[in-house]
């Protein structure tokens, strides 16, 4: 099992004919995704070869979805032009838009994340994220396929680094999904939103949640793990050693006396059960602690 994609998963790429486009099609194609199409506007109807595979260009995403049955689009938009390419995906009804480009202005997300709402049928990971990867079935955005396996960890993260890292540190055991949702201001899925779908998935036995200094999103996941997960989670907050009232690293990374901070996270997810490493490296040996490897 995995949450949000599987092996079944039909993706569009939103962008697929520029650079950045077309260099991580090529890595979701090796690592074994079913792309079945990009778009941009203006292109339809050319196609594009790549590394074997003709892949058709469509000028909405509704078009592509007519052609191909995709259920996940994934972005690869300039900052620009990002906005308007999110909603298109929302009024094709897409079921998963997965927003790989940072530097979208904040009122852009904030407004494309409402009108998702607004419609009901969309789901957002993003922006500014590293995508997600259920190893050997899809992966849809950056995430390097080869650092890790198939296995029962499901891992939520604000970082794409720490994303890939914990999945490195922990490869010989494997992930069943590691979601890496940004660290922007305004995202669309949540820690609280993976963590439900973890302790819902059957083949994810035990959670690495994966924070950092600023905002109160952990502060509200531990409250919902509190309440709703049964299953071990382990966890790790990036800023222990950040200078207070000064912004770092993601643009969410505000920290404004003690809310927010590294510890004010840590003290409220172990006082939800969450056991929490000072470093990365100790937070996957408590994951091997739990899981006895």
């Amino acid at each position: 099992m995995s949450i949000f994609i599987n092996s079944t998963s039909k993706v569009i790429v939103q962008g697929m004919t520029g650079s950045e486009g077309t260099k991580h099609t090529r890595r979701m194609l090796a690592s074994g995704t079913q792309v079945v199409g990009g778009v941009t506007p203006g292109k339809g109807g050319q196609s594009v070869e790549i590394d074997g595979h003709q892949l058709p260009v469509f000028n909405t995403v509704a078009e592509a979805i007519a052609a191909t049955g995709a259920n996940v689009s994934v972005v690869f938009v300039p900052p620009k032009f990002a906005k308007a390419a999110v909603i298109d995906a929302i009024d094709a009804k897409m079921p998963l838009v997965v927003v790989i480009t940072e530097g979208i202005p904040v009122h852009d997300s904030a407004y494309f994340y409402a009108y998702s709402l607004h419609k009901g049928t969309t789901q957002i990971i993003g922006p500014n994220c590293p995508g997600l990867i259920s190893p050997e079935q899809s992966n849809v955005g950056i995430i390097p396929a080869d650092i890790t396996k198939r296995g029962p960890i499901g891992l939520v993260s604000k970082s794409g680094t720490l994303t890939y890292q914990m999945m490195y540190e922990l490869r010989d055991i494997g992930f069943s999904t590691a979601v890496g949702i940004g660290g922007d201001p305004v995202i669309g899925t949540t820690h609280i939103d993976c963590l439900k779908a973890f302790q819902d998935d059957p083949e994810t036995t035990a959670i690495v949640m994966i924070g950092e200094i600023g905002g109160d999103a952990e502060e509200r996941a531990a409250a919902f793990i509190a309440e709703y997960v049964t299953k071990p989670v382990v966890g790790y907050v990036a800023g222990f050693t950040a200078p207070e009232g000064k912004t770092m690293g993601h643009a969410g990374a505000i920290v404004s006396g003690s809310s927010g901070t590294a510890q004010a996270k840590k003290d409220a997810l172990e006082a939800a059960g969450v056991k929490v490493g000072q470093t990365p490296s100790e937070t996957a040996r408590l994951m091997r602690a739990i899981l006895g490897r």
